[in-house]
């Protein structure tokens, strides 16, 4: 086949598909057209039943809100013709309380007008009255013969005597009342504290005797030239008397502790015979060495006893110290251990925890163990040690207020303060320097004769009362109260005494007369 008549046939089969496709698409728009004329008519009709619809539905709505409008005219109406009604009510009422208190306006205004007349009145009365008053002042003058001040001054005395009448009588219920109360209670708390307490006392002087085989011993202790005599003394600090007490060396010394190394040491070399320079001074460490030892056993026992426990061993080795220590003739061990089972007793019977109560009590005194040695009462010793070893501020206190050098603020320190008056003041307990009893007797008398109506006192019972004789033209009964208290306290800012002393007021009148 030629060239030509492929190109031919190609092109014929081009034209037919052309024409093929050129007739489909005829149809198609045919087709198309056809449709969208009845789409189109389609649409008329649904356009034309939407503008019906809408066009009943905007009549609707448009009805429905003329309903609305007229309804809210109506509420609003009805709401306004309410509003209306409640003002006219307002209306009313302000008006009557305007008419209300046009008449309260009134009434005021007669009632000032009433009241502005009683005062003229009440004035022009006052006025009389205060004339009639003066007219009668005068009159009373006239026939009492006061003048008005001089009446006052009557009237207030003869007020002040019985309102002291009445003060002392009441004084005197309340004191009888407390004092029957306090008295019970602390009998209670006394007797049984004293009835648990038993302790020995055995009273030691600032010297002590040691007896000798012979009175030849006496020659060999003081040694050629004395020397055995110098080296006792000088090691131990102790004074020998040697006198014409036979087969008896005195030992003197305010120091115990070294009074009783020399005393041990003493024996030890009788016992021992041989007395020169060298075996004195060995005995005499031996002596130191054994007191020390009992010195340490004394404060544990007392530490022990007393049921005290942690205590620092320097302040048990002190408190041991207090065995060769004596105050008005008392064992200061001895008085220490009493207060502190006093002291610990009473507060058991307070209802209160006794341990501080003890240990304060058993440490109350422990600046007498060293007041030899360092400078200080015994208060300001013993708070000082006790600060230094820790103890409890509490015990602390109780220590420095035990002689009232500060007040007590606790309970315990109080009840040191009594504990210590009760181990000192009991009978037996503590000698006392005559020439200073005598002293505090005649300062007593003093004290109690330095009141106005007091005629005579008199110191009886060693001190512990004192009886004072008053002038019945002075003293009358109900000033008797008050005179004690006052002397009371006298007694108390000035002297300084242990335990208590009575004060006993005696008012007596007496007619003597003669037959003849």
């Amino acid at each position: 086949m030629s060239l030509l008549a492929i190109i031919l046939i190609i092109v014929a089969l081009l034209l037919g598909a052309g024409i093929g496709i050129f007739a489909g698409i005829s149809y198609r728009k045919n087709v198309a057209e056809k449709e969208i004329g009845s789409a189109e008519e389609e649409a008329r009709k649904i356009v034309s039943e939407a503008m019906k619809t809408a066009e009943a539905k905007k009549k609707e709505v448009v009805l429905e809100g003329k309903d609305e409008v007229h309804r809210f005219r109506t509420e609003s109406e009805k709401e306004i013709a309410d509003r209306r009604k409640e003002v006219q009510r307002q209306e009313r009422r302000i008006q009557q309380k305007e008419e209300t208190l046009d008449k309260k306006l009134d009434n005021m205004e007669l009632k000032d007008e009433k009241l502005s007349r009683k005062l003229k009145d009440a004035d022009a009365k006052l006025e009389e009255i205060e004339t009639l008053k003066k007219s009668q002042f005068e009159m009373l003058e006239k026939i009492s013969g006061y003048t008005a001040e001089q009446a006052k001054s009557y009237l207030l005395s003869q007020l002040e005597d019985e309102l002291a009448h009445e003060k002392s009588v009441k004084i005197m219920e309340y004191t009888e009342q407390l004092k029957d109360e306090a008295d019970e209670k602390a009998r209670n708390i006394i007797s049984l504290a004293i009835q648990r307490l038993a302790a020995e006392q055995v009273a030691e002087a600032t010297i002590s005797v040691v007896p000798l085989p012979n009175d030849e011993m006496k020659g060999r202790i003081i040694g050629r030239e004395g020397r055995n005599i110098r080296a006792i003394e000088t090691l131990t600090g102790v004074d020998l008397i040697i006198d014409d007490t036979p087969e008896a060396i005195t030992l003197s010394s305010f120091e115990p502790v070294r009074r009783e190394v020399a005393r041990i040491a003493l024996e030890k070399l009788i016992s021992d015979g041989r007395i020169h320079p060298a075996r004195i001074e060995e005995m005499i460490e031996k002596a130191r060495r054994e007191v020390d030892a009992t010195i340490k056993h004394d404060g544990e026992r007392a530490v022990l006893e007393a049921g005290v426990h942690n205590i620092h061993p320097e302040l048990v080795r002190l408190l041991g110290r207090l065995r060769y220590r004596t105050s008005y003739g008392q064992n200061v061990l001895n008085h220490s251990l009493e207060v502190s089972y006093l002291a610990g007793m009473m507060a058991s019977e307070l209802g209160m925890d006794p341990t501080i109560a003890k240990r304060a009590g058993l440490l109350h005194d422990i600046g007498k163990s060293i007041d030899h040695e360092v400078e200080g009462t015994h208060v300001q010793i013993g708070v000082d040690l006790a600060r230094k070893y820790k103890e409890h501020d509490a015990v602390i206190h109780a220590i420095q207020a035990h002689h009232g050098d500060v007040e007590a603020k606790t309970v315990v320190a109080c009840l040191v303060q009594a504990a210590d008056a009760l181990s000192a003041a009991r009978p037996g307990a503590r000698r006392e320097n005559v020439e200073n009893y005598i002293k505090r007797l005649e300062k007593l008398e003093e004290v109690a004769s330095s009141f106005e109506g007091v005629e005579s006192s008199y110191a009886i019972q060693a001190g512990r009362e004192v009886r004072i004789m008053v002038k019945p033209e002075v003293i009358n009964d109900e000033r008797m109260l008050p005179l004690a208290r006052e002397i009371c306290k006298k007694i108390e800012e000035e002297l300084e005494y242990p335990g208590q002393i009575k004060v006993n007021i005696i008012r007596e009148s007496r007619a003597v007369n003669y037959a003849k």
